[in-house]
């Protein structure tokens, strides 16, 4: 299929069918890797459109396109790591830039933008699910970039990208959302506005725990070209293997996001029931504050999700310690399903002080759904619950 004909596929048959065409030269189903260094010229600077695999390598070029094709963009980069990825971004923006971003982001940016580019750029943290606030701040800091979370890690606060990229683009600055909490199954910021995209493609886009990469979509020809040069210079590429390991977890996308969001439902309810539970944050239960903005720009809630235990630090230790299904591991994404402990793990380098102001507290629980039979989910964690009663 050519890729007007992918175009105009549902994202099911897309995620399947985009870089996925049959190999010119055997006629394999499957992409080969092209597990290569580099490529044979016919004569000095004459070539099939590859010359090294840093620059270029054909099973990244198939993996780009099936990531632009779901992202509704015109160009793809992928890249060794989602920190990577965001570290392009940083050098493609002006020196001295003002940055305004999503005051409860993923640990490994604000440990990025607060110890690596803290002397490069001015960042400043603010509450974007607050339109009135980020109008506020975007006249009164005058930024480069707004940088939205949404949902957040691990708050699942939803930003509504429509009315923010509203304003960002009436005073001239550029919007990136990070869409890893949702992949592009369930998400497409650029369709509501959004300049660039970025996920960390060893969370849902991959989905089996075994990648480490990730991907910046955009639709801005200049920029991307900058960012391809940056990602040359600078060297941090997805490998051929790793390409096409994702190429080949991306297949099941759409069957693994109903999946998790079917699961996370079940159990967010669960959760929101129990005598031992303070609180549940989800975005597709009603109770979520952004539920309506969630249904709005979301076509599924996703598998992520928060609650909060009754008790202090020593109960979320025995109950961390204690839960058997739900493997103690940072990361998200795979159909395993994981238990995290933000203030201790996966957000520890954001200063105490403030994370008890974003309310990330020391009964905070983060739980990523997997693709398991929900019944032995809710049991773990019922027989979990009441083991530390």
């Amino acid at each position: 299929m050519n890729k007007s004909q992918i175009k105009g596929l549902k994202k099911a048959s897309r995620v399947i069918h985009a870089g996925g065409h049959p190999d010119s030269e055997t006629g394999a189903i499957i992409p080969p890797i092209y597990q290569t260094t580099t490529y044979v010229q016919s004569s000095p600077g004459v070539h099939k459109g590859y010359e090294y695999t840093r620059s270029h390598n054909p099973t990244r070029t198939r993996l780009e396109e099936c990531l632009a094709s779901l992202e509704e963009a015109k160009h793809a980069v992928v890249t060794a790591s989602g920190i990577s990825a965001a570290m392009l971004v940083m050098h493609a923006i002006p020196a001295g830039s003002t940055v305004l971003l999503s005051d409860d982001v993923y640990g490994g940016t604000y440990r990025l933008f607060t110890t690596v580019f803290q002397d490069i750029h001015n960042f400043v943290f603010i509450n974007t699910t607050d339109i009135k606030e980020v109008e506020k701040k975007i006249k009164e800091h005058k930024p480069h970039l707004l940088w939205i979370e949404t949902p957040t890690n691990p708050l699942l606060k939803i930003t509504d990208v429509k009315k923010v990229t509203t304003i960002s683009k009436k005073y001239k600055v550029k919007t990136l959302v990070d869409n890893t909490f949702m992949s592009p199954y369930f998400q497409n910021p650029l369709t509501l506005g959004a300049d660039i995209v970025l996920h960390s493609m060893t969370k849902y886009i991959n989905g089996h725990s075994d990648v480490v990469g990730g991907a910046l979509m955009l639709n801005d020809k200049k920029l991307y070209e900058k960012i391809w040069k940056l990602q040359n210079s600078l060297g941090p590429s997805q490998s051929p293997f790793d390409s096409w390991l994702v190429l080949r977890g991306i297949k099941t996308l759409a069957i693994r996001m109903e999946a998790h969001q079917k699961n996370a439902l079940q159990v967010a309810k669960f959760l929101e029931s129990h005598p031992m539970v303070e609180k549940v944050i989800y975005p597709g239960l009603k109770s979520h504050p952004q539920y309506k903005i969630a249904k709005s720009q979301m076509s599924g809630f996703g598998g992520m999700m928060t609650f909060f235990l009754k008790g202090d630090i020593k109960k979320s230790k025995k109950f961390l310690s204690k839960i058997k299904l739900f493997s103690l591991a940072e990361s998200l994404g795979g159909v395993e399903s994981l238990i995290e402990h933000p203030a201790i793990m996966t957000h520890a380098s954001i200063p105490k002080e403030t994370r008890e102001e974003l309310g990330i507290t020391d009964n905070l629980i983060r739980l990523s759904v997997g693709i398991e039979n929900v019944d032995d989910l809710i049991n773990d964690l019922d027989t979990t619950l009441k083991a530390i009663r």
